[in-house]
C-alpha cells in the first residue's frame, strides 16, 4: 500500500515508517520538523520506498500522490513542545486534523488519529476506560493540547458520521524509548538526562502521581493492528497497564545509571494528573493486543539510547 504519515520524522511517527517500509509498503513522511528530526529518518531516505515532504499541516496540502491509509500523528506531545506555542498547537489539532481529514475523503483513505490518554484530564475514574468522558480544565495550560485532542476526535467522528470517511481513533497513553527527544520535558527523559549529567532528578508534588509506559516497538504494533482490523473505529486505548509512581520510576533510573543524583522535591504543576493507567480491555478484544516489552528492560534500553 501507499501510506501518508504525518508527524513521520517524530519520536513514535519514526519508529512506524521504520516498521510500514520493513512490511513491504511505499511510505510518505510529512513532517514540519517542529518537534520532529531529520536524524530520526536519516536511514530510511535511502530506500526507493520512502519519500519525504516537509509541510506544516495547518496549510492544507495537495497530495498529488493517492494514498491508501494515513496515519496522523502531527502534533507537539509533551507540555514543553505544546505550551511554547499554545495556539500553534490548537491550530494543529483542529486545522490540521481539517486538513488530513479532507485528504482522506479526496483519496477514500483509511485514517488513524493518535489522540492521547490526555483527554481524559486528571481522571476520576480509574483505570481509564474509553467510556470515560473526562475530567479536563478547558482554560488551563495544557487545555491547547487535551482540548485540542478532544476535538480531534470529535472531527473524526463527525467527518465518519456525515461524510463516511473510514477512520480509526487511538488513545495513545505515556510512551518511551529511543529517539525521544532530550529536551521535550518528559518526566522519563528528564530523569534519565538528569541522572546522566549528575543534576538533581526534580520530582513534582509528593512524586506519589503514577504513569504507565509503553515502550515505543509495542506502542507501534498496536497502531498499526489498529489500522488493519475492521471490528472497532475506536476510540481504543493503547499504553501499558503497569502503573509506575514518579519516586519509583525516579530510583529505578538513578538504579540503573549508578548516578549520584539527589531527589529534589518541587510544587505540582497546574492540572497535572495524578493517576493514569488504561484499562486495555478493549484493545485485547479487537486487536489481540496488549504490551511485551518488560519495563526493566525498556527502561535499560532507553538509558542506552541516551548515553549513545
Amino acid at each position: 500500500m501507499k501510506i501518508l504519515v504525518t508527524g513521520g520524522a517524530g519520536f513514535i511517527g519514526s519508529f512506524l515508517c521504520e516498521s510500514l517500509l520493513n512490511e513491504g509498503h511505499d511510505v510518505i513522511c510529512m513532517d514540519n520538523f517542529f518537534t520532529g528530526r531529520k536524524a530520526n529518518i536519516q536511514h530510511l531516505l535511502p530506500s526507493s520506498q520512502f519519500s519525504l515532504i516537509e509541510h506544516d499541516l495547518i496549510d492544507p496540502y495537495d497530495l498529488t500522490i493517492p494514498v491508501d491509509q494515513i496515519y496522523h500523528l502531527a502534533c507537539p506531545a509533551s507540555p514543553v513542545h505544546y505550551q511554547k506555542n499554545a495556539i500553534r498547537t490548537i491550530k494543529t489539532n483542529v486545522m490540521g486534523t481539517i486538513n488530513v481529514l479532507g485528504m482522506a475523503k479526496r483519496h477514500n483513505a483509511r485514517v488513524l488519529l493518535t489522540s492521547t490518554s490526555e483527554v481524559y484530564g486528571d481522571p476520576e475514574v480509574h483505570p481509564q476506560p474509553e467510556s470515560y468522558v473526562g475530567h479536563v480544565n478547558p482554560i488551563g495550560p495544557r487545555s491547547c493540547y487535551d482540548e485540542g485532542k478532544r476535538v480531534a476526535e470529535t472531527l473524526f467522528f463527525d467527518y465518519h458520521r456525515q461524510n463516511d470517511v473510514d477512520i480509526r481513533v487511538v488513545r495513545v497513553f505515556n510512551t518511551y524509548g529511543p529517539r525521544m527527544t532530550y529536551n521535550d520535558g518528559r518526566v522519563m527523559s528528564n530523569f534519565i538526562l538528569q541522572a546522566l549529567n549528575g543534576e538533581s532528578i526534580t520530582i513534582y508534588g509528593e512524586g506519589k502521581q503514577t504513569r504507565s509506559f509503553c515502550y515505543v516497538s509495542d506502542l507501534v504494533k498496536g497502531l498499526i493492528s489498529m489500522m488493519n482490523q475492521t471490528e472497532s473505529i475506536g476510540p481504543i486505548n493503547i499504553g501499558n497497564d503497569e502503573e509506575v509512581s514518579m519516586l519509583e520510576l525516579a530510583h529505578l533510573i538513578l538504579d540503573k545509571t549508578r548516578s549520584e543524583s539527589r531527589i529534589v522535591f518541587k510544587p505540582l504543576p497546574e492540572d497535572d494528573p495524578t493517576r493514569r493507567k488504561p484499562d486495555l480491555n478493549l484493545a485485547r478484544r479487537f486487536l489481540n493486543w496488549c504490551p511485551e516489552t518488560d519495563f526493566d528492560l525498556g527502561v535499560s534500553k532507553t538509558i542506552q539510547s541516551f548515553r549513545d
